[in-house]
């Protein structure tokens, strides 16, 4: 899975590294996080054709809120979706269709199980430092407790898809997230593709080459932030 990760690249630096045309002030108001956690505000990438096709950035909640949701907690609980299962749920199925989106990070955590006991937590990122793409989608919720000239009304809000870990990675968790290679990204943002197995075929079996080591335990602590987390741990 996908639980916690760190997204410290200015916005700008993320729109020059995805070809992103248009920043939305939300987005570019981002805090870099070294730990960033779920229902957190986390930045987007998504393409929309109006006149012409452009891509986005925007601010989305972690944690997606499908439209029938009735309340806006439901999110805290699909912070990921399987890819085996995601064209099946009522939640997901529509924004595959639809919205998908990549979650830009710099790398991820992931805690292993020890023999003895506890778990030790890993940073997983790109061997060659370049910001790493993750496979979302997004929805928007109304929220009901609002009124209707209030534009707050619309949450956007994100999931991060996940798949079964292969080589190295699944020695630290059964599970990863999807990371598209450069070239995948068009494929996956394309609005033009609807269908569900034509979106998921943008999943290659190969994605880009990934390094990852121990790192401090306090990262758990979803209050301490600082750049100290990533380090590996000696």
């Amino acid at each position: 899975m996908c639980g916690r990760y760190a997204s410290f690249r200015q916005a700008q630096d993320l729109a020059d590294a995805f070809d992103v045309t248009e920043i939305a002030e939300e987005a570019a108001s981002i805090h870099p996080s070294f730990n960033v956690a779920p229902t957190d505000q986390v930045r987007v990438v998504l393409e929309r054709t109006d006149s012409a096709a452009r891509r986005e950035m925007h601010s989305a909640r972690w944690g997606l809120v499908p439209a029938f949701a009735t309340d806006l907690r439901i999110g805290a609980r699909m912070i990921n979706a399987r890819i085996e299962t995601v064209a099946e749920k009522n939640a997901f199925a529509k924004s595959l269709r639809t919205r998908r989106c990549i979650v830009p990070a710099d790398g991820y955590y992931e805690w292993r199980k020890e023999p003895g006991g506890g778990k030790t937590p890993h940073f997983i990122h790109r061997a060659d430092a370049a910001p790493l793409a993750f496979a979302g989608l997004y929805a928007f919720w109304r929220d009901p407790a609002k009124d209707e000239d209030d534009p707050s009304r619309w949450v956007l809000s994100t999931t991060i898809l996940t798949q079964p870990a292969r080589s190295q990675l699944a020695g630290i968790h059964d599970r990863e997230p999807v990371v598209l290679r450069r070239a995948a990204v068009a494929r996956w943002l394309d609005p033009a593709v609807t269908a569900p197995d034509e979106a998921l075929s943008a999943i290659a079996p190969e994605r880009p080459r990934l390094q990852f080591h121990r790192v401090d335990p306090k990262v758990g602590n979803v209050r301490v932030d600082s750049p100290d987390l990533i380090e590996p741990l000696e």
